[in-house]
């Protein structure tokens, strides 16, 4: 039976929400793959993923099934008990990945929060009080939290929430004597993402992921890597650690992990989990039923080779066509990233444009983001088809042949 709803539009938007999002002019209402139709029932093709989010693109099947079992099953019991779907879950993360332990929260922020008070926790028990030091990189993105926010190197979103959290140094991404002279015994945690992904799309070097490994051991650091947006089968690898060969302490996931269903989970090993002992974190919602039974379709469709090798494929076809774009219409000159989480840097003349280029493109029905002001960011479903690629270039093309023309 179908439910009543009363009207509502975009300019609603402004009369009812803190105005701190401006989204855009169109109100989405039915996704099916890679399609997305709004109010008017125009059709776009979603580059955008929501965020790194839809891995699965929208209303896949076997998500569906998923969450539809679940809701008629159990939604939420408590972490006063532990239930079926996260116990299923946790075993298949541990199963892929370096993890032995897990800790299932509700999003990216929340999983980096978890896991830099692990890191603290880890060095107060083993080495005391004042190795507390926390070294992250300048653009990096963690969250939103006061914690996140402030470990997070873009002083933008943390300014003016009033005193931050204090013991957090910031040093250039990629720059591994940078790294070496901040460093110290009481550093307790350096955090990284694998692939900078708001900070413009930018992965890391092989040495420098390589060299942090190192200096963490040497100073008895934890490495943590924030896979918040590159993990869950976005670089060709079900985490882009394993693309690197370089394995962390604590690993973060979120976004793609629950395919569009809030879920995120703080990956670690046995003898570090061990610090985080009954009653030292919670949270209510984390590891829920309906969250855990449809991330764990999320893994059984995303961790098989012919999603992780189409992923690769994918890139290829959408860096091809990109490059023959940004050189013919003179406005990128570098298509950079990994696997399926992609960025076209604007050259000089389009620096700070790419918002009007992601408006351009929603006008001619194709949806994709920014990465910062100089960067167009494509993030699309793992197993968007090869027609809705090569129809969604097609209209990428035409709203740059317009706006180059203007």
């Amino acid at each position: 039976m179908s439910v009543q709803h009363d009207p509502v539009q975009r300019a609603d938007f402004d009369q009812v929400m803190v105005p701190n999002y401006a989204p855009a002019a169109f109100v989405p209402v039915r996704g099916e793959g890679s399609r997305v139709w709004d109010q008017a029932g125009r059709e776009l093709i979603d580059f955008a993923g929501g965020i790194a989010v839809n891995a699965l693109g929208h209303c896949h099947p076997a998500l569906v099934g998923a969450l539809t079992e679940q809701a008629n099953t159990l939604w939420h019991i408590s972490n006063v008990f532990t239930n079926e779907p996260a116990l299923r879950l946790a075993k298949k993360l541990i199963d892929a990945t370096f993890a032995e332990r897990v800790f299932f929260c509700n999003s990216g922020a929340e999983a980096n929060e978890a896991a830099f008070k692990l890191a603290r926790r880890v060095a107060h028990d083993r080495f005391g009080p004042e190795k507390h030091e926390i070294i992250a990189a300048t653009n990096s993105f963690h969250g939103r939290t006061l914690f996140t926010v402030s470990v997070g190197g873009q002083p933008k979103y943390s300014d003016g929430f009033g005193p931050k959290i204090q013991g957090i140094t910031h040093v250039p991404y990629n720059d591994l004597e940078a790294l070496k002279a901040a460093i110290s015994d009481k550093t307790c945690a350096v955090v990284l993402e694998p692939i900078q992904g708001e900070g413009g799309v930018l992965p890391a070097d092989q040495a420098y992921l390589e060299g942090a490994r190192q200096l963490c051991d040497q100073h008895n650091a934890l490495l943590v890597f924030d896979e918040v947006q590159s993990g869950m089968g976005r670089s060709g690898s079900l985490f882009t650690y394993q693309h690197y060969g370089v394995t962390p302490d604590i690993l973060s996931s979120a976004k793609s992990l629950g395919g569009g269903f809030p879920i995120g989970a703080m990956l670690t090993t046995s003898a570090l989990a061990k610090h985080l002992a009954v009653g030292t974190h919670g949270t209510t919602y984390g590891g829920n039923p309906l969250a855990c039974a449809v991330a764990e379709a999320v893994i059984d469709v995303i961790n098989t080779p012919q999603v992780l090798e189409g992923v690769k494929a994918k890139q290829q076809r959408f860096t091809r066509k990109l490059q023959q774009i940004g050189e013919q219409y003179g406005v990128f000159g570098q298509v950079r990233g990994l696997g399926l989480l992609l960025g076209c840097v604007l050259n000089e003349a389009w620096k700070g444009k790419a918002k009007a280029i992601l408006d351009a493109a929603a006008a001619e029905g194709v949806m994709v983001l920014q990465a910062g002001p100089d960067v167009v960011r494509f993030a699309p479903s793992l197993v968007v088809e090869d027609a809705d690629i090569d129809e969604g270039l097609a209209r990428f093309e035409r709203a740059l042949a317009k706006l180059t023309q203007a």
